[in-house]
C-alpha cells in the first residue's frame, strides 16, 4: 500500500434519473421531486419509500446555478454522528474536522452539526436544501442521516457498512492493530491481551480484528485476553484492571485509543506493574496525549488530518460533477515506537 494510500476503482455505472427514483420507489416523478426538495406535503411513507429508492440507486439531484433566496450555494454539512459527550473528549473528531477545513481554504462555509441526541433538527437542516454536499464523520458506519441527506454528494469518513452505497475515505484500522502486536511478538511478548473498542463501532471491530489476526497466526490463544472500553480514559483503566485478575501473566497490551492506553498505564501503576519492563503498551491515534505520558507511548498513528482533507476533495469533486477517485480509499497505518513498548 502507498503512502497516500489505496484506491479502489467501482464499476462504471449510468447517472441515475429523478424517473428511476420515482419508479423504484413506486411514486410519482411529483412526489419524488418534493421529497428531494424537502417540501412538507409528502406522507411519511412514500418519503421513506423515495429516501430509501435514492439511497439504493446513488441518485445525487443537480441543482439549477439560480437557488432560493435564503439557501446556500457553497456550504458543506460536516455530520458528526456521535454524543457530544464523546466529540468533544476523543481527538478523532476534532482531527478530522481540521483536515476539512483545510482542504476547504476559503473557497466554502464549513458548516459543523452534532447529531447525537438532535437528528430531527440536523435531518430539517439537510433536506431543507442548505448544504451543496455532506461530510458524514462517524464511527459506527451508515447512519440514518443519510436518508434526509438524500439528493445531495455525501462521502463519507469512515467505513460504511458492507455493500454501502456510499462513497467514503477509511484508515486501515485492521493493518495497523496487526503491525502493533506482530510488533510485540517479535520484541519477546507472548501473553498480549488487548482493550478493544466499543464491538458496534467500524473502528472496534477492524481493531479487535487485527489483532486476533496476529495472535492467531502466531499460534497463540486470545481468550480471557480481550476486554472492551468506549475509547475514554477511565473506561482503559477499568478494562485494564480487569485483564490483570483474568490473566496475572499478561505482559503486553494492545489499547484501542490513546485515552483508554492512558487509563491502562495509569491501572499497571497502582498494580505496581512496571512499564514497559513487566508489561509493554501500544495505543492508537497518535494523539497529543501519547507524548505526554510517562513512559511516552508507542502508538498506530492515524492519518486523520488527511482523511477529512481527502474526503472533503471528493466531496468538492462530486458537487462540481468532475472525475472522482472512487468510491473507496483506504490509507496507511504507521506503528510509533516510543517507550512504552
Amino acid at each position: 500500500m502507498s503512502p497516500t494510500g489505496t484506491v479502489v476503482e467501482p464499476a462504471a455505472v449510468s447517472v441515475p434519473t429523478l424517473a428511476q427514483v420515482a419508479e423504484l420507489a413506486g411514486v410519482s416523478p411529483a412526489t419524488a421531486s418534493r421529497v428531494i426538495n424537502g417540501s412538507a406535503r409528502v406522507s411519511h411513507h412514500a418519503r421513506a419509500q423515495v429516501e430509501d429508492a435514492i439511497r439504493r440507486l446513488g441518485y445525487v439531484r443537480h441543482r439549477p446555478s439560480s437557488r432560493p433566496a435564503g439557501r446556500s450555494t457553497g456550504s458543506i454539512a460536516a455530520v458528526v454522528c456521535e454524543d457530544s459527550t464523546r466529540v468533544f473528549a476523543d481527538p478523532f473528531f476534532a482531527r478530522v474536522l481540521h483536515g476539512a477545513r483545510r482542504a476547504l481554504g476559503k473557497s466554502s462555509q464549513l458548516v459543523i452539526l452534532m447529531a447525537g441526541g438532535g437528528q430531527q433538527a440536523v435531518a430539517g437542516y439537510l433536506r431543507g436544501g442548505h448544504a451543496a454536499g455532506v461530510l458524514l464523520v462517524s464511527t459506527r458506519g451508515d447512519h440514518p442521516l443519510l436518508h434526509a441527506a438524500a439528493g445531495v454528494p455525501v462521502v463519507l469518513a469512515g467505513r460504511p457498512q458492507a455493500d454501502s452505497w456510499i462513497p467514503h475515505v477509511d484508515i486501515d484500522d485492521r493493518g495497523g492493530a496487526r503491525a502493533a502486536v506482530e510488533h510485540l511478538l517479535n520484541s519477546g511478548r507472548r501473553a498480549i491481551g488487548t482493550i478493544a473498542g466499543p464491538p458496534d463501532t467500524i473502528l472496534g471491530a477492524d481493531r479487535l480484528a487485527g489483532y486476533r489476526d496476529a495472535v492467531t497466526d502466531a499460534g497463540m490463544l486470545s481468550s480471557g485476553l480481550v476486554a472492551y472500553g468506549d475509547l475514554r480514559q477511565a473506561s482503559g483503566e477499568h478494562a485494564m484492571n480487569r485483564l490483570l485478575d483474568r490473566w496475572p501473566t499478561i505482559d503486553a497490551v494492545l489499547v484501542a485509543s490513546d485515552l483508554m492506553a492512558a487509563g491502562a498505564m495509569r491501572a499497571l501503576h497502582r498494580a505496581k506493574r512496571r512499564v514497559p519492563d513487566d508489561v509493554a503498551v501500544i495505543g492508537f491515534g497518535d494523539s497529543a496525549i501519547a507524548q505526554h505520558l510517562r513512559p511516552r507511548l508507542t502508538t498506530v498513528h492515524q492519518p486523520l488530518e488527511e482523511m477529512g482533507a481527502r474526503a472533503t476533495h471528493e466531496l468538492l469533486s462530486r458537487i462540481a460533477g468532475k472525475p472522482v477517485t472512487g468510491q473507496s480509499i483506504v490509507l496507511s497505518t504507521k506503528l510509533i515506537v516510543r517507550e512504552s513498548a
